[in-house]
Parts: structure tokens; C-alpha cells; sequence
């Protein structure tokens, strides 16, 4: 029993480090999403926020490459709650992959997605799946009204943007795979949650997040939840 206290003990500052990371990466992902969402340049349309049944950020993903790209990056993802316009707490999340094509040098890259259906969101209960393969994904339209796309976009479940060095546009996330962060999550709930549990609203939701529930609250979801586009 001693020893089993002294293992605790010595877990609280590995705890609070990573409590203290996950509310910078939820400060950065908000801040990420408001100015992709207000960029200048036209910024992520609302009416796919409006449609969207869950989003993800990724702030600062990491790339690297010569040849063969790969990147690496944590955030968090957030869906709306059945029957109401509220979004549940935060799932941190890691995004991670290879990609084929001429990628020189290394840097980070903000990354948004939106899940689009009722099927793209079952896939994130699962532990981890393939963009791409498993769940149709496509770059997504850049300005404040797709509408003129919509038939472009109508078999993706998921569309993505990203920004690096003040560019934004539409990514292609194929080949990448996401997957639930359990440490993080466990270090941000106080207790061992499943992301199906999370995306669901049955964790309290972190002071941490209200920013983020501003912006997104802004966009009513104005679509059945049955459908996407």
C-alpha cells in the first residue's frame, strides 16, 4: 500500500503537466477556429458550420517531409448534442500519418475539420479510423456561402481546412488517422472516459471550454440530423 502511494505521489506532477497542456491546446484550438472561421480571406462558410455535426481542431500540427510527408499533431473534437444546438465537452484527440507527394521542410500547420453526417459521426466512437478510407473526406470550400459547392461536396463525410504561415485553404486529410487520446482525456476528466462517452455529454464540461461553445453556439444546426448536405 506504501508503495502503491509513493507511485501516486509521484504520477501528480506528470498529471498536472498534462492537465495544463490540454487547456493550452483547448485556448489554442479556439483561437484557431475563430480566426479560420473570420479569415479575411473568406474564411470556412457558415453554412457548413451550420450543418456540421462535429468539429475537430488541431492546432500546430507538426509536418515534416522530404518525398514522404508525414504530420503529426493533438487537439480535441466536439459534436452536438442530440436534440439541442449545445456541443459536448472536448475529446482530445491525436491526428497522425503519412503522405505521398513533394513536401521540403518541416513546420506546423493549424488544422480544422467538420463532420458532416450522421455516419462520419458514428465513425469517431471508434477507437481509431482512417480519413479517407474508412470516412470520405475532401478539402472544403473556402468563403461565406458553399452553397454554389454543395453538390461537390454531398458524398463527403468530412471536410477540412488548414493554415500555415498566414495561407489558408482547403486540405486534403486523406490517408491520416484519428484516434481518441485516453491520457489526455483521463487527465482532463479526473477519470477514464471513452470518447463515445465524451461526444455524448456524460463528462462535465470544462470551464476551459466556454470560449469555444461561444463560437461554435453561433451557428444554429438548421438540418435533420439524419442527413448531411
Amino acid at each position: 500500500m506504501k508503495r502503491g502511494l509513493l507511485c501516486l505521489v509521484a504520477a501528480l506532477p506528470l498529471l498536472a503537466d498534462r492537465q495544463s497542456d490540454n487547456l493550452k491546446r483547448i485556448d489554442a484550438a479556439t483561437t484557431d477556429l475563430m480566426e479560420m472561421l473570420h479569415a479575411k480571406d473568406g474564411g470556412i462558410p457558415e453554412d457548413i458550420m451550420q450543418k456540421a455535426h462535429c468539429v475537430g481542431i488541431i492546432p500546430g500540427m507538426k509536418r515534416a517531409g522530404l518525398i514522404v510527408g508525414a504530420h503529426y499533431g493533438k487537439g480535441l473534437l466536439t459534436c452536438r448534442i442530440h436534440g439541442s444546438n449545445h456541443w459536448s465537452p472536448p475529446s482530445m484527440v491525436v491526428l497522425d500519418g503519412g503522405s505521398i507527394g513533394l513536401q521540403i521542410g518541416a513546420g506546423e500547420t493549424d488544422v480544422v475539420f467538420a463532420v458532416m453526417n450522421a455516419s462520419g459521426e458514428k465513425r469517431l466512437t471508434q477507437d481509431k479510423f482512417t480519413l479517407g478510407g474508412e470516412a470520405a473526406v475532401m478539402a472544403g470550400p473556402v468563403g461565406r456561402d458553399a452553397k454554389a459547392q454543395t453538390d461537390a461536396m454531398m458524398t463527403a463525410e468530412i471536410l477540412s481546412w488548414s493554415r500555415a504561415h498566414g495561407v489558408f485553404a482547403g486540405v486534403d486529410l486523406s490517408g491520416a488517422s484519428l484516434r481518441p487520446d485516453h491520457d489526455d482525456n483521463r487527465a482532463l476528466y479526473g477519470r477514464d472516459a471513452s470518447q463515445q462517452q465524451i461526444l455524448h455529454g456524460d463528462v462535465p464540461v470544462p470551464e476551459a471550454a466556454n470560449r469555444l461553445y461561444t463560437e461554435l453556439e453561433r451557428y444554429a444546426f438548421r438540418e435533420s440530423r439524419t442527413g448531411g448536405f
